[in-house]
């Protein structure tokens, strides 16, 4: 267990530039601090203490506002970022070295039974506000835009933005491991297609109108 708080550690000064020390992570960090109580009660969890689990868990979502229920299955070095209102669910699995950032969900969504929550790869970033829903799986290095509502499972190295959710071209550069807002936004793409469309519409209808004055002369 306390391997894997340095290792919870260790991620955060590497994944943010506004962590100066570890003492700063160790007191201030509230990501950390459920995170550390979440590897507590998964303990008692697995020995079916599940009561007492269950106590710690809430107390922990009473101090940072972040659930993280002690059945879920969470690797090494996950960085909660500003985490108020994440929610991780009983049958959520996170890989190792997962970056969330605040009111991110991995949840179900109420018809399953069994396994009904994400399942999360290696090194995933899944940016603020984001619900990722149900038994599915998102891929290792995938990105999940800021928002988005995915509803179906995410291939690796990919990046997902919108609701639903769906994967996007990057266009040939390269995102910023820690960059949650420069993201194509495929609503935003649609909005000015139909925007263009509109506007050849309205200029060839320009045109049928000067083209019918002239005939009536």
């Amino acid at each position: 267990m306390f391997r894997r708080m340095r290792e919870d550690i260790d991620f955060i000064m590497k994944m943010d530039p506004a962590a100066h020390s570890r003492l700063e992570v160790i007191l201030t960090y509230s990501g950390v601090h459920a995170v550390w109580f979440y590897r507590l009660a998964h303990q008692l969890y697995k020995r079916k203490w599940f009561t007492i689990a269950r106590m710690i868990s809430q107390f922990a979502r009473f101090l940072t506002g972040i659930e993280i229920h002690p059945g879920a299955v969470i690797g090494k070095g996950l960085f909660i970022d500003h985490g108020m209102g994440v929610v991780i669910g009983e049958t959520a699995i996170v890989g190792d070295y997962v970056v969330l950032y605040q009111g991110v969900t991995l949840g179900g969504t109420g018809k399953e039974k069994g396994k009904r929550h994400p399942t999360i790869g290696n090194h995933v970033l899944i940016a603020t506000g984001a619900k990722v829903l149900g038994s599915l799986t998102v891929g290792d290095y995938a990105k999940i835009g800021a928002g988005s509502v995915v509803l179906k499972s995410v291939p690796p190295h990919s990046t997902v933005v919108g609701i639903p959710g769906r994967v996007v071209a990057i266009e040939g550069r390269r995102v910023d491991e820690l960059d949650q807002v420069d993201l194509p936004d495929p609503i935003s793409e649609t909005v000015q297609m139909m925007q263009d469309r509109i506007e050849l519409l309205e200029r060839r209808l320009a045109a049928l109108d000067a083209n019918m004055a002239k005939s009536s002369r």
